[in-house]
């Protein structure tokens, strides 16, 4: 594993969500008429700066909005928790706590905190604009990840549910103090499985910011899993390097922490059996993986010149000249799929 810091030269244009895209959303219980659309959230009044527990500036600002909009506002964003939760079924004793946003990044996104009032519980989700680069993320993520992934789109907006974790840059930091006897083999081993995991499917962007570690005590012992939340880089970029977490410079404490614990050899092995479990979930799933293929190879999600740049390092990288004959991302990650994954 290295470290050699990857450049991700400009910010990514946002893709709508074509028609063909838009079909298989309907098809699969993806899209459905929302009470609430991204643009109905614009129409703040104001927004306050956001400090974390400790005191320190975050990305997040809170939303301000007038008392005459915010009753009917609040009521349809609990109407959309309860259909994205609970297909729409009645859930007494809920409210909103709060509307977030945050300007960072392509999807901009709202942050909605719901309350129930009957035991002060709080849950998250989340409106963002909508992308097809991060839906087509969003739905591989589910169908070749360990993963469920639960999200809506209609239109121009999309609906996301909060992911549970810790941010990995930092439970790196701190890793003992999050529970259970720190085990750094076992946090190594999913390293290099998350690893792996976004390579094949052509996952960009994994810095430690953009995926959580999820800990689960296991016995006497814990077991980590580690997940992305940002979806927007998928097949964008024209480096290979790009989609393999190993190579950023955020994340180079855990590669540090995987030359200090685990050997190349072993490393090797966990990465094969992740292409296994890998194979085994594709053929799973392989119908509707190959209708999602289908329906990105009739749209735009990257640049040219970054498909014919990652074609060429494919082909170079596996020794495979048929990633040259591939015109678009989609037939790229068809190829990495089938060559990696030996199907």
């Amino acid at each position: 594993m290295g470290e050699q810091h990857n450049h991700i030269a400009l910010k990514k244009p946002n893709f709508p969500v074509g028609a063909a895209l838009s079909r298989f959303l309907a098809k699969h219980g993806r899209s459905t008429r929302l009470p609430v659309a991204y643009e109905d959230l614009l129409r703040f009044d104001g927004l306050a700066a956001q400090a974390s527990p400790d005191g320190r500036e975050t990305l997040w600002t809170t939303v301000l909005l007038r008392p005459a909009e915010q009753e009917d506002l609040h009521e349809r964003l609990v109407e959309l928790y309860r259909i994205l939760t609970s297909d729409g079924k009645p859930l007494p004793y809920l409210r909103v706590a709060s509307i977030d946003f945050c300007s960072y990044g392509n999807s901009q996104p709202f942050r909605i905190r719901i309350l129930n009032q009957l035991n002060d519980n709080y849950d998250h989700y989340y409106i963002k604009k909508a992308d097809a680069s991060r839906v087509y993320g969003l739905e591989l993520e589910h169908l070749l990840s360990p993963n469920r992934i639960n999200y809506l789109v209609d239109g121009g907006t999309l609906v996301e549910e909060h992911i549970i974790g810790i941010p990995g840059d930092d439970f790196v930091q701190e890793p003992r103090k999050y529970g259970g006897n720190f085990n750094p083999v076992r946090l190594c081993k999913e390293f290099v499985k998350f690893n792996e995991r976004c390579f094949v499917r052509l996952l960009g962007d994994m810095r430690a910011y953009n995926f959580i570690v999820d800990v689960m005590q296991d016995f006497d012992q814990v077991q980590y899993r580690l997940r992305s939340i940002d979806f927007d880089q998928q097949s964008f970029e024209g480096r290979h390097r790009i989609y393999m977490p190993q190579f950023y410079k955020e994340n180079l404490p855990f590669v540090q922490l995987a030359r200090r614990h685990i050997s190349p050899e072993t490393a090797a092995q966990y990465a094969e059996e992740e292409r296994s479990l890998l194979r085994k979930r594709y053929l799973l799933a392989a119908d509707r993986v190959e209708e999602l293929l289908e329906a990105m190879h009739g749209q735009d999600i990257s640049l040219p010149e970054h498909v014919a740049m990652l074609r060429e390092e494919l082909a170079d990288l596996h020794g495979v000249g048929g990633f040259r004959a591939c015109h678009n991302m989609a037939q790229v990650l068809r190829m990495q799929l089938k060559v990696m994954l030996e199907l």
